[in-house]
């Protein structure tokens, strides 16, 4: 299984940090934080990510490389600044990332879920016609109100009881983004909303560790949890 990285994101909300180093290069304790997670797919067995990035994005290629420290292939999906959105990306990147379903992981989270078991769900636990596969979460204080319910490890577009968070990481099968041509900016909400009401998305909710790494306040915070703990 192929893992893509998304990395492209202009990071307004973490200026002026952001002004002179892309978002998945900030620190998040003794490295930057796009490291954890390549550190994490190469110790669950993956070999193939590309990353796609936009701003500032040859910094993300000089600090990176092709991935060969950590035992990767890294291959480059370069974007205009801010163009395409999440689903544009990834379907900017369909032929780097082939015809089998593959991991997807938003490059400004901290998250410890389990990224190993990515390979086995389309086979074991996805329902032949499912689409997509979301890790959801409780839903933090600067998002109360959540993105979708989960009943039965199906998810759901509304319910009000049960309502979680995209985690930011998530399994497709390549036809979910046919619907996209190459360089056509798109949203990945609309499209998981409208797979999910046709019952096509199933999904789980990881009660560990997780952070939207979203603003200046939340890296401290982060960095202040992690000072004096080794994570893996």
């Amino acid at each position: 299984m192929k893992a893509m990285i998304l990395a492209a994101g202009r990071g307004e909300r973490m200026r002026p940090l952001t002004d002179t180093c892309p978002k998945p290069l900030l620190h998040v304790g003794s490295q930057p934080l796009i490291v954890w997670h390549l550190q994490r797919l190469a110790m669950a067995g993956f070999r193939d990510i590309v990353i796609n990035h936009a701003h500032l994005g040859a910094q993300i290629e000089a600090a990176l490389g092709d991935g060969a420290r950590w035992r990767l292939k890294i291959r480059y999906s370069p974007e205009p600044v801010g163009a395409l959105e999440t689903a544009g990306g990834i379907a900017n990147a369909l032929p780097l990332l082939g015809d089998a379903p593959f991991l997807v992981i938003n490059g400004d989270i901290f998250c410890d879920w389990d990224v190993a078991r990515a390979k086995g769900l389309f086979a074991s636990d996805l329902a032949h016609n499912d689409l997509a596969y979301l890790v959801l979460v409780n839903n933090p204080a600067h998002h109360p109100q959540g993105d979708f319910a989960l009943a039965n490890r199906r998810v759901l577009p509304d319910g009000a009881d049960n309502r979680l968070t995209f985690s930011g990481i998530g399994i497709y099968r390549p036809e979910f983004f046919d619907t996209i041509a190459r360089g056509q900016p798109a949203k990945l909400a609309p499209l998981l909303r409208a797979a999910a009401t046709a019952h096509r998305v199933a999904g789980e909710r990881h009660s560990g560790r997780w952070t939207d790494v979203g603003t200046p306040e939340r890296l401290a915070e982060l960095n202040t949890q992690l000072s004096g703990h080794s994570e893996t």
